[in-house]
């Protein structure tokens, strides 16, 4: 299954969040329907990236985006339970710590940009700056920025951040980086259900914060910061992926295949040996066969 129609940019019609469909699930009817499909994915998966590895040229970097309780974790414990940990590396960003806020909002996404030959996944990113942010504009005041208070006011600062976003990401491009978003859409009464499940399973208690249904107060400023953010930085270069996340077996399947499609489409392939390497080899295969048992 081909997955266009959820890049941001395929519903040319929409005008808020409210015109994205959380519960999507294209042409599976159930979760059973959708599991081979997701084993097969891991395999080709899992081949794609042994030769991303062994070619060391490109890498693949991943941004994970969503409102608490759409599936972001689970989505990497699932899609990506196949690959080599010696090849995937997963980073989380909470609140900046003083020493981050000392460095530009970028600063801290970079140092855990993956390099050559391998994935990188970002759990939340640097799109907090534009999104938790924005809604709390507060936070900006321990940002040590110059004339903070201009910019709120005459609002330059959102569009000097998408514009460093985009440069950014086309500037990771430009040097063998691709660039995959994915927005984890989900509704506000299933995210209210996972919550409740949260609060009445004593294993899931420990995901939940006081704080997690407190934000709900702002979920239309969220659905507004959200959708803004994704009209100005969803590029050609980069676009955003909406994944339908009311049904977590489907947002799997998606991210799934369409990061397969992503490595098919970097076509990494294994190192060529030439003449001199060929020899070696042959006299380490005699040195070997020549060994007493």
């Amino acid at each position: 299954m081909k997955y266009d129609e959820l890049l941001f940019t395929a519903n040319e019609k929409a005008r808020g969040m409210e015109d994205f469909d959380a519960s999507y699930t294209g042409k599976y009817k159930h979760h059973k329907e959708a599991e081979e499909d997701l084993k097969k994915n891991l395999k080709k998966m899992a081949g794609l990236q042994d030769k991303l590895f062994a070619e060391g040229r490109q890498s693949l970097f991943i941004v994970l985006q969503a409102l608490d309780a759409a599936g972001k974790d689970g989505a990497i414990k699932h899609v990506m339970s196949g690959l080599n940990p010696q090849g995937c590396r997963v980073s989380s960003f909470k609140a900046p710590s003083v020493y981050e806020l000392d460095h530009d909002f970028l600063w801290r996404a970079h140092m855990e940009i993956p390099p050559r030959g391998k994935i990188g996944i970002h759990n939340r990113s640097y799109y907090e700056e534009v999104l938790v942010v924005r809604v709390h504009q507060n936070i900006l005041k321990n940002q040590k920025l110059p004339d903070i208070g201009e910019q709120i006011e005459e609002g330059h600062i959102w569009k000097e951040r998408y514009d460093d976003i985009n440069n950014f990401e086309l500037h990771l491009i430009r040097n063998g980086i691709q660039v995959l978003k994915f927005f984890l859409n989900i509704s506000k009464e299933e995210q209210k259900n996972r919550f409740l499940e949260r609060i009445e399973n004593p294993e899931k208690n420990w995901k939940l914060s006081p704080n997690d249904v407190k934000e709900r107060q702002f979920w239309k400023d969220y659905m507004r910061v959200y959708f803004r953010m994704l009209q100005q930085t969803s590029t050609k270069h980069a676009p955003w992926y909406i994944i339908p996340a009311d049904n977590k077996w489907f947002s799997r399947i998606a991210i799934g295949e369409i990061v397969v499609e992503k490595l098919k489409e970097m076509n990494p392939e294994y190192p060529e040996v030439n003449k001199e390497q060929q020899e070696a080899l042959q006299k380490a295969k005699e040195l070997l066969d020549g060994e007493k048992k």
